[in-house]
Order: structure tokens, then C-alpha cells, then sequence
């Protein structure tokens, strides 16, 4: 990986594009998303929409089959998903990553901050 990490690198992106490999099919799905940087591991969230927290499709491929790929404007990498241990330092920081960078004056993120499923992947160049 280059010596200037993922987070200084891409972190002010708007968005990624994950993929994962779906769960009964083995085919690629692939999704637009908000993530926050840490260094060389990108936080995303799942939740705020009609299903329970956890239980939207790429959460659920990623933890059938961790390995995903991730796109942040022309760059392309290779990670390891995984879940982030609820109530550890790690999902407090993740949340605040993520609010931080998402929250507006119109909408605080603190229900989505409160309810959503935070997943870490660490990234590698493709």
C-alpha cells in the first residue's frame, strides 16, 4: 500500500462502491455507499431504512464471504470484511467517524448514530 494511507488519501470521498459476493449466488453485487477512513480501514453503516439494522443484502454477503472489493474514486482495493464488536471503543469511533463526516445542520445522524450496524474493512490494493 502506498505510505500515504486510504484515510488522507480518498477519506474526504463522498462515497465508495462495495462489492460483495452474494450469499446464494456467488455473483458480484455491487453498491454505493458512505464510508468514514482510519487509516488503511474504512467504516460503513447499515441501517435507517425499513429492515432491521445488520440485515440489509451486503451485510449479510459480507458476512457469508468477508472478502469484498472497494472502490473510492480510481482506486480499487481488496478487504476483509467484518462486523464491529457492539460496545467496544472501536463502535463508538466508528459512529463518530461516520456522523461526523455525514451530519448536516438539517439532520444530525443521531438515531441512524444510535441504530445502525457498523462493519470495518481493511483494505489492500487490488
Amino acid at each position: 500500500m502506498s505510505t500515504v494511507s486510504v484515510e488522507d488519501r480518498l477519506g474526504t470521498e463522498q462515497y465508495c462502491y462495495l462489492t460483495t459476493s452474494g450469499r446464494r449466488t456467488g455473483q458480484p453485487h455491487e453498491i454505493e455507499i458512505w464510508f468514514a477512513a482510519a487509516g488503511d480501514t474504512i467504516y460503513l453503516m447499515n441501517g435507517g431504512t425499513r429492515r432491521p439494522p445488520g440485515a440489509s443484502d451486503w451485510v449479510r454477503n459480507a458476512q457469508a464471504n468477508p472478502a469484498v472489493r472497494v472502490r473510492i474514486r480510481g482506486e480499487t482495493f481488496i478487504g476483509e470484511a467484518r462486523a464491529v464488536l457492539f460496545d467496544s471503543a472501536e463502535h463508538d469511533h466508528a459512529r463518530d467517524l461516520l456522523v461526523r463526516k455525514y451530519a448536516t445542520a438539517e439532520d444530525n445522524l443521531s438515531r441512524w448514530r444510535a441504530t445502525a450496524y457498523p462493519v470495518a474493512v481493511a483494505l489492500r490494493p487490488a
